[in-house]
């Protein structure tokens, strides 16, 4: 009897802590009435890195970059950023884009020391799998997305010296929409030809001057 009344304040306390943190969590995931305009709190934000991070099994978070840091490889996989991932995270990596500001959680800015601390692997395991209940997809399984991402991992380790040249040749590659590829097929039909002034009708009988 003693044991259970002494036990009893510290049953109390725990779970009163226990539902106090269920709460905390509810209202840290469910708050703005699941709006995805909403901004992480920092609670969500913290469990969701330490999911994040649990998730990643230790030896994919070992794993090191197979392919050679060539201009080449780096080439190809800023190339690939811009068709596949600019869409939500910009050329640049900040996520500032019409997608990736409509995200819940929005995009990271892939330029920060947050992100360039993760591992090579960890990088390439998240591109390959994504991110559970948030917008990043899974990659793997298509053509040569083992290879693909590899390269991804060394674009989005130059990204925070990435040059005006660079982003000039990105936006070339970036995916475009029915209005643009419009303007670009009529600017190729008048550059070669297509797009000369038609001629004037002749003037029928009752216009012409006696």
């Amino acid at each position: 009897m003693k044991l259970a009344m002494r036990r009893g304040p510290f049953l109390l306390i725990l779970f009163v802590a226990a539902a106090a943190t269920v709460v905390a969590v509810f209202v840290a995931i469910f708050h703005d009435g699941l709006s995805a305009r909403a901004v992480p709190s920092r609670l969500e934000a913290t469990l969701a890195k330490q999911a994040r991070h649990l998730s990643i099994p230790l030896d994919a978070r070992r794993t090191k970059n197979p392919l050679a840091a060539t201009p080449q490889n780096l080439k190809e996989g800023r190339l690939h950023f811009a068709d596949h991932c600019s869409v939500c995270h910009g050329n640049d990596g900040g996520g500032q884009t019409m997608f990736g500001i409509g995200l819940y959680p929005k995009p990271p800015d892939l330029r920060t020391a947050e992100t360039q601390r993760l591992s090579d692997g960890e990088i390439f395991w998240i591109i390959e799998n994504g991110v559970r209940f948030t917008g990043m997809p899974a990659f793997s399984g298509h053509g040569n997305a083992e290879e693909d991402s590899w390269r991804l991992v060394q674009f989005i380790r130059h990204l925070p010296h990435l040059t005006p040249e660079e982003m000039a040749e990105m936006e070339r590659y970036n995916p475009k929409g029915v209005e643009e590829r419009n303007e670009e097929q009529e600017e190729d039909e008048f550059l070669n030809g297509g797009g000369q002034t038609k001629a004037q009708p002749t003037p029928n009988a009752r216009t012409k001057k006696p």
